[in-house]
């Protein structure tokens, strides 16, 4: 119990940090979409700003979440505290130097780069990028050496200090905007995100001192550690790389739109939705994915999948009505969020056109960061990588169908479909070999919970249409009625649910009661 208690006080801590961090994000987004709205700056910058992270996500990002942590936390709990710092010691020294080359080699060649992210019809547009993409490639180096340091502190059950990354790099380019951005420009915002990614790594290294860490430069490649990585790395690097091809061909196929302003289009509205979803969906899984590995490398099999059952009902009783309100408030929210300054109308109806035609993916991008995090935390990743195969096909395929006759609409429904898809082929395997992530009755509560949705969106969609007559124009119209929406659809969502008998709701209201 007191586990439990702990827990549940470390993911709504974890929660409350990375939401400071999304709401910062949100401001910084804001201030671009003000200072640079859909126009070709603002194109050039989303396309040079996506290329090293995709990278990194591509390359780096699963070797670390996916493939560190659980060879770290068996360390860990096999042979103690002192080699498995001298494994991570020699895992970061590898990333670093790995990092470092890519970043070298990044700034060298920006060219065939972009041209495999965009395909602009405006030779400057695609230059801007170019140099732009120079400015920004050792967001790479700097990442990679922030991730290893997050993998260390996560797998000590240390969440604070990664959750505060995002904030203290939002904050830096929150005041590039509002003191430098009028002297420097563009390319002075490519510097302060630079100036950002630093800073993530430097707030990691107190945290890491009280713990005890002491970094030793080796290279320890035949360790039977890195051995294991190098095992488990294939795979995950290959399943690990759906969302960043994915967001290649949104990017490519968003850069033949609307005079290649269907990048910023869909870089605003993919960052609202982010936020909204990623904050309580990644603030959970970056909690359970050590407990997991630690529950893996311990043979607790029941306690596992019990776990992950709960992990994925509570995540979805959350999520199913996020996805439902969104589509219905869309609009005001774009409007809210962005509008103003260069970010016109024209630009609002865009951005919420994408951002309603995302949210029905929300569900399945919650599935699937959940499941992928158990297959990793097994250290198998055979079927995230096939079922991360048939999800980019999809999505390619979708966007060669749809994007022409539908342009943003059919960019961000192809998104939506390829993230269901690879998360409905990530339980199944699951359900076969006999997991039961779907028995104990959850099957039932989950198609509750999508009835509740649904009647969640038609009752905010209804307040909006009622209120959007009656509340003034404006930013403070805007904002009553959203929040006038919100309390509407989870009043309603709540309500449903208890009277269906969901177990969610059912602890939820038992647990207002005592506190009452």
């Amino acid at each position: 119990m007191n586990e439990n208690k702990s827990q549940v006080k470390t993911v709504s801590m974890v929660i409350v940090l990375t939401l400071l961090g999304k709401v910062l994000g949100l401001y910084r987004d804001r201030l671009l979409a003000v200072h640079y709205s859909v126009g070709p700056q603002a194109s050039a910058f989303f396309t040079a700003s996506r290329i090293p992270r995709v990278f990194f996500d591509a390359v780096f990002a699963s070797a670390v979440a996916s493939c560190f942590i659980p060879v770290f936390s068996e360390y860990l709990e096999k042979k103690g505290r002192k080699e498995a710092d001298r494994f991570a010691s020699g895992f970061l020294t590898v990333v670093g130097l790995a990092t470092a080359a890519l970043s070298l080699l990044g700034m060298a060649f920006p060219g065939p780069l972009v041209a495999l992210f965009a395909d602009y019809a405006d030779p400057a547009t695609t230059a801007l990028a170019e140099s732009l993409t120079r400015v920004m490639f050792p967001i790479v180096f700097f990442s990679g050496v922030a991730f290893s340091l997050v993998g260390v502190l996560q797998s000590r059950d240390h969440f604070t200090a990664p959750a505060l990354m995002s904030a203290a790099s939002n904050l830096i380019i929150i005041v590039y905007f509002l003191f430098l951005d009028a002297r420097w420009g563009i390319y002075g915002l490519a510097a302060a995100y630079l100036a950002g990614w630093l800073v993530q790594g430097l707030i990691l290294l107190p945290p890491l001192g009280r713990l005890g860490f002491r970094y030793r430069p080796r290279v320890e490649l035949r360790s039977e550690g890195m051995r294991k990585v190098f095992a488990l790395m294939a795979p995950v690097m290959l399943s690990a790389w759906v969302q960043p091809i994915n967001l290649i061909v949104s990017s490519r196929f968003g850069s033949r739109l609307l005079n290649g302003g269907g990048v910023p289009v869909m870089e605003y509205s993919n960052n609202l939705y982010l936020v909204i979803a990623g904050t309580f969906i990644l603030s959970v899984t970056n909690v359970i994915f050590p407990r997991l590995s630690r529950l893996t490398a311990g043979g607790a099999e029941g306690e596992f999948r019990d776990t992950l059952r709960g992990t994925l009902r509570a995540t979805l009783f959350f999520v199913l009505p996020m996805a439902a309100g969104l589509m219905a408030i869309s609009r005001p929210l774009i409007s809210l969020i962005y509008g103003g300054g260069e970010f016109d109308s024209a630009s609002v109806e865009l951005t919420a056109t994408a951002l309603l035609w995302l949210s029905p993916g929300m569900a399945g991008y919650a599935v699937q960061n959940v499941l992928s995090r158990a297959y990793f935390a097994k250290q198998q990743g055979r079927a995230p990588l096939f079922a991360g195969a048939a999800s980019i096909a999809v999505n390619i395929l979708l966007c060669a169908l749809l994007t022409g006759p539908l342009g943003i609409t059919g960019l961000a429904l192809s998104s939506a479909v390829s993230s269901t898809l690879y998360a409905l082929l990530l339980l199944l395997p699951m359900e076969r070999r006999g997991e039961k992530i779907l028995g104990g009755g959850t099957a039932l509560d989950l198609g509750k919970m999508l009835l509740a949705a649904v009647a969640t969106g038609l009752c905010a969609a209804g307040v909006l249409s009622v209120l959007g007559q009656a509340l003034p124009a404006g930013k403070v119209g805007e904002l009553a009625a959203l929040a006038a929406c919100a309390l509407a659809g989870a009043a309603a969502y709540f309500l449903l649910t208890l009277v269906l008998g969901v177990r969610e709701a059912k602890l939820t209201f038992s647990i207002f009661k005592k506190r009452k």
